[in-house]
């Protein structure tokens, strides 16, 4: 049987042609991005509409208030279109939140003719859609991250060898069915269409990594206003994700109420004087705090900036021991190489790359979008990756799993015979 309510995210990305369009909505916890590109020729995409502001409504990946993710999704849609000059229907919606769960399973089928072709490969991809997952979970991706022929594994293409079993590993990742239907549904009440999900970093890592990092392995981390989620990336392909309810909003809140200002003056005072790590020079500057509820500016509090980064760095530490004890955890600690690319607004705070190198012991860089032309310099740091990523997600081949009629269900009649085979030969 198909995997229950996966709305159609399985269908992966239509098929792009030059001169169409492709739309993708980032919908975050701090902010909403929309991009509209045109394909220019095969392989390339030029951003012709940006549409972002701040993010209304959403709250650690998920829609908490309808109305406000509503009026900031549309707004922020309408911009985007109106930069393009034209409108748009579907859209590519990155996912960051909704508790996502990555398990790898693997399904063998029988080979039936001389050498394994293209209909064996289908085949046995649509053995592994018949795979159950559970009731109140969605489908997001479903990716072939290996083969096997007679119990031989590490095989990238096994068409055209022999063998009498055909297997294949597949990374399956779901989210809770309550956060993803609420997001299709604020999306829908904007006249759009979803087209699939992506999970937040998976597209951020089809952004920023370069070929070698995903073949060698690699970690991105998506370090977001409300969620930091990541991925492991090894031999060209996505083997797992993961996400925490935790991000840079945290820290923004643990300043306003350790220096007792509002939520707006710390989240300045974190982009200005904030750093995750200490400094010699920390003690003699002094920072000014207005406090909440003073009306007159002269009332403000004057801090050492090392009492914000005291702040600042615990929380930042937290977020990464978690991150590497779900990496540890996973069983994919070893895939993931010695490599971390960090992506999201989150992780251009001063001294963020060299936190995470102590704490998961690892060599780490920033990641900023590659290979996508038409954003300009101040729309192509960290902080847009997921929805650059969303772009590059549309122009792929896709690994995802093609939809397929269950193959049990026997055609009716010659016509439907003949369309069974040629649809698995041709």
């Amino acid at each position: 049987m198909a995997f229950p309510g996966a709305l159609n995210t399985r269908k992966g990305p239509r098929k792009v042609v030059r001169g169409g369009t492709i739309a993708a909505l980032d919908v975050g916890s701090t902010k909403v991005v929309c991009f509209i590109a045109k394909v220019d020729d095969p392989g390339s995409i030029r951003v012709i509409g940006i549409g972002h502001q701040v993010s209304r409504g959403v709250r650690s990946g998920g829609i908490v208030d309808m109305e406000a993710a509503e009026t900031a999704i549309g707004t922020t849609v309408h911009a985007a279109e109106t930069m393009a000059g034209e409108q748009i229907r579907q859209v590519l919606v990155s996912l960051s939140g909704g508790q996502p769960e990555s398990q790898t399973l693997t399904v063998e089928t029988p080979v039936t003719g001389p050498e394994i072709g293209d209909a064996e490969v289908r085949r046995a991809l649509a053995q592994a859609r018949r795979l159950d997952v559970a009731a109140d979970a969605e489908l997001i991706h479903s990716i072939p991250v290996g083969y096997s022929i007679d119990g031989a594994k590490g095989i990238r293409d096994p068409r055209g060898m022999v063998g009498e079993r055909l297997g294949v590993r597949m990374n399956v990742v779901t989210a809770a069915a309550s956060p993803v239907r609420n997001l299709t549904t604020c999306v829908g009440r904007c006249h759009l269409g979803v087209e699939g999900f992506v999970m937040s970093p998976y597209a951020a890592g089809l952004s920023c990594l370069v070929e070698d990092e995903m073949d060698l392995g690699v970690t991105v981390i998506d370090m977001g206003g409300g969620t930091t989620s990541m991925a492991v990336f090894n031999d060209g392909k996505m083997v797992w994700c993961d996400s925490i309810p935790l991000g840079g909003v945290h820290v923004t809140n643990d300043i306003a109420r350790g220096l007792t200002t509002t939520v707006v003056d710390a989240e300045r005072l974190k982009t200005l004087h904030g750093s995750a790590v200490a400094a010699a020079s920390d003690e003699r500057e002094m920072i000014d705090v207005p406090q909440v509820g003073e009306e007159e500016r002269g009332q403000g509090n004057h801090v050492p900036k090392s009492y914000l980064v005291s702040i600042i760095q615990p929380r930042l530490e937290e977020i990464f021991e978690l991150v590497r004890g779900r990496l540890e955890g996973s069983g994919f600690a070893k895939a993931a190489g010695r490599r971390v690319v960090l992506t999201g607004g989150a992780s251009q705070l001063s001294g963020v790359r060299e936190l995470a190198a102590n704490v998961l012991d690892k060599q780490v860089r920033l990641g900023r979008p590659l290979r996508i032309g038409g954003l300009a310099s101040n729309l192509s740091g960290p902080a847009f990756a997921s929805a650059a990523g969303l772009l590059a997600y549309a122009m792929q081949q896709t690994h995802e799993m093609p939809v397929l009629t269950p193959l049990d269900e026997k055609p009716d009649g010659l016509w439907g015979r003949v369309h069974l085979w040629l649809r698995e030969n041709l």
